[in-house]
C-alpha cells in the first residue's frame, strides 16, 4: 500500500509537481468552503456578506481613482471593522460551533458515559411512557406544560435557573409539576436519563420569524431550547391542549401519544441490537402461546 502511494506520488510529481497530499488538501478546503458558504446562506451572515460586498467594491473604486483619504481611512479602520464583524455574529458563530460540538466525532471513538447502561439507551422505554402518558392527560384538561429532555449537551445552566426536584420521572409527578397555582408550575421541567432534575426553569425565547404569531412564550422558549441545545422539548398548549414538540429549531405541532412516543424514541440512542432482541422475544412468547 506504501509502496503504491510512493508511485503515485512520484509520478504526479514527474508529471505536474503536485503531491498527492496537494489533491487532499485542495479537496479538504474546497469542503471547508463549501460548508462555511452553506452556513452562512443560513445565517444573518448573508445579509451582512451582501453588505461587505458593497463596501469592497467601494474600496476598489477608491483605490482605482487613488482616492488617499478614504483609502487611509479604510487601513485604519480594518482592524476595528473585523472585530465589530465578529461581535455582530456572534450569536451565529456560537450556533456554529454548538453544531460542530454536536457531530461527537471525539464521542464516537472514546465513551464518556460510561456508567450508562448500554441496553437503556439515555433513558428507559417506562420514562417514555410515563412522559407520554402525563402529556396526553394534561392534554385532556388543558395543563400547560414545557418539558426539556436532555440529549448529550450538558442543561447545567439552564438548571441552576429553577428548583432541584432529583425525582424518578412518572406521569403523577409531572402533573403535579404542572398543576395551576402550585410552586413548581411555572417555568419548564429538565429531564436527564430517568430522573426529572430541575422544574421552574428559564428558556431562552427563540427569535425564530417564522414561527407562526399565534404561539406564545412556552412553544418560543421550546424552541429556543432546542435551537441553542440539542435537547427535546415537549410542550403541551394551555389554550388547546395540544401536543408540539421542538427539536433542531423546528416545531412539530398537534401530535398524538403514539407520534410523541416515536419522537422520544428518535433520541433514546438504544442499540439497533436490543430492539432487534426485543423483537425477536416478542415474536416467540407468542408462538409460545
Amino acid at each position: 500500500m506504501i509502496r503504491g502511494v510512493e508511485i503515485v506520488e512520484a509520478y504526479l510529481s514527474r508529471v505536474s509537481g503536485i503531491r498527492w497530499t496537494d489533491i487532499v488538501e485542495i479537496i479538504l478546503l474546497s469542503f471547508l468552503l463549501y460548508q462555511i458558504l452553506v452556513w452562512i446562506k443560513n445565517t444573518r451572515a448573508w445579509s451582512l456578506l451582501k453588505g461587505i460586498l458593497v463596501i469592497a467594491v467601494f474600496i476598489l473604486v477608491a483605490a482605482y481613482f487613488e482616492m488617499s483619504t478614504i483609502l487611509w481611512i479604510v487601513q485604519n479602520m480594518f482592524g476595528v471593522a473585523v472585530t465589530a464583524v465578529v461581535v455582530i455574529l456572534q450569536p451565529e458563530l456560537r450556533k456554529a460551533m454548538d453544531e460542530l460540538g454536536r457531530k461527537n466525532i471525539i464521542s464516537s471513538i472514546v465513551p464518556f458515559e460510561l456508567g450508562r447502561n448500554p441496553g437503556e439507551g439515555r433513558f428507559s422505554d417506562k420514562t417514555i411512557n410515563e412522559i407520554t402518558k402525563a402529556c396526553v392527560e394534561m392534554g385532556k384538561v388543558k395543563t400547560g406544560a414545557l418539558i426539556v429532555v436532555q440529549q448529550d449537551q450538558s442543561l447545567d445552566e439552564y438548571e441552576r435557573t429553577g428548583i432541584d426536584v432529583d425525582g424518578i420521572v412518572t406521569s403523577q409527578l409531572l402533573i403535579n409539576i404542572f398543576e395551576h397555582n402550585t410552586p413548581l408550575h411555572d417555568g419548564a421541567v429538565i429531564i436527564r436519563g430517568n430522573r426529572v432534575v430541575s422544574a421552574t426553569c428559564y428558556l431562552p425565547l427563540s427569535d425564530n420569524m417564522a414561527l407562526s404569531k399565534d404561539l406564545g412564550t412556552r412553544h418560543r422558549a421550546g424552541v429556543g431550547i432546542s435551537e441553542a441545545t440539542d435537547s427535546l422539548t415537549v410542550i403541551v398548549s394551555e389554550e388547546t391542549g395540544k401536543i408540539s414538540v421542538a427539536y433542531g429549531g423546528k416545531l412539530e405541532r398537534s401530535l398524538s401519544g403514539e407520534s410523541l412516543k416515536e419522537k422520544l424514541k428518535t433520541i433514546q440512542n438504544k442499540p439497533e441490537e436490543e430492539n432487534r432482541k426485543r423483537i425477536l422475544w416478542k415474536g416467540r412468547s407468542k408462538s409460545e402461546k
